[in-house]
């Protein structure tokens, strides 16, 4: 009988992390309580096209309010933000790396962001690295969020966040600085060849609409601020969230926004809002 059981709870959970396998960046959240239905969708946070699909606009038009990772119409962020760009306990980028090398990253940051790593010194890596992006996209760069919002805006609705800016950067104190600086060392040296390689790969796949293969490709990254530290940057957030988008979900229809890397895998936002008793479905 326990042999039985067990299997049967095997079965059940191989359906339910099996269910994620389609191919959607766009999920509907239904039941446990909830009275009218509330959508999930993937973004990505940069890209050469931020177009929305029709599928998504149609999502926004039954939804009373967008929620983002983080409240993009808070005054305050820019501030928060750079209240929390420093290393903690006076530790440089200086201090973490050899002479020769501090250098090279100087002169790195000096050439692609107009900023010399002497200017830069207490700032975390990982938020100097962000700075770069624009680099690395080689186009002009466009936010999904932002279009989210546009559409939000245009229907005198709500931005509203899942958690605070000093939540997501705790993140990054999380991460040791050593790795942080690690990472940089090698874009550096590289002129970002590795990253640039990577996030042309993330463009294509998040095309694709794929999130199981988001997940995996974010896990086999050779940079290991993604790799290494997944549980950090997506499962413990993710874990985090399940109770505030039940939450929000109940106060009225939500649309909800994250990076689509967080959507699929085992300990993604859909297989944790299934085990939550939520019916979430693939919007095809």
């Amino acid at each position: 009988m326990k042999k039985t059981a067990l299997l049967l709870l095997a079965l059940l959970t191989g359906i339910v992390n099996a269910q994620t396998n389609e191919k959607s960046l766009l999920w509907k959240i239904s039941g446990n309580g909830l009275s009218k239905p509330s959508y999930l969708f993937g973004t990505i946070h940069i890209t050469c096209d931020a177009t929305l699909s029709d599928k998504v606009k149609k999502a926004l038009d039954n939804t009373e309010q967008l929620c983002l990772e983080l409240d993009m119409d808070d005054a305050s962020m820019q501030g928060q933000m750079l209240n929390s760009m420093m290393m903690k306990d006076g530790v440089t980028m200086k201090s973490l790396v050899t002479e020769a090398d501090f250098k090279i990253v100087d002169a790195f940051l000096t050439n692609n962001v107009g900023y010399s790593a002497e200017m830069l010194n207490p700032v975390k890596p990982f938020m100097i690295t962000t700075m770069l992006y624009p680099k690395m996209l080689g186009c002009e760069m466009q936010s999904v969020e932002a279009e989210l919002m546009k559409i939000a805006k245009t229907q005198n609705e709500e931005t509203i966040g899942l958690e605070t800016v000093a939540e997501q950067l705790a993140v990054f104190d999380a991460i040791p600085y050593q790795e942080q600086m690690n990472e940089l060392v090698i874009t550096a040296k590289d002129n970002m060849q590795r990253d640039k390689t990577e996030l042309t790969q993330m463009m294509a796949l998040y095309k694709t609409e794929n999130v199981e293969e988001m997940v995996a490709f974010t896990e086999k990254s050779a940079n290991v601020m993604t790799s290494k530290y997944s549980d950090i940057l997506l499962k413990n957030r993710n874990q985090n969230w399940i109770s505030r988008i039940d939450k929000i979900a109940k106060s009225k229809p939500t649309f909800f926004g994250v990076g689509a890397a967080h959507l699929g895998g085992e300990q993604g936002v859909i297989v944790l809002l299934r085990k939550a008793g939520f019916k979430v479905e693939a919007v095809n």
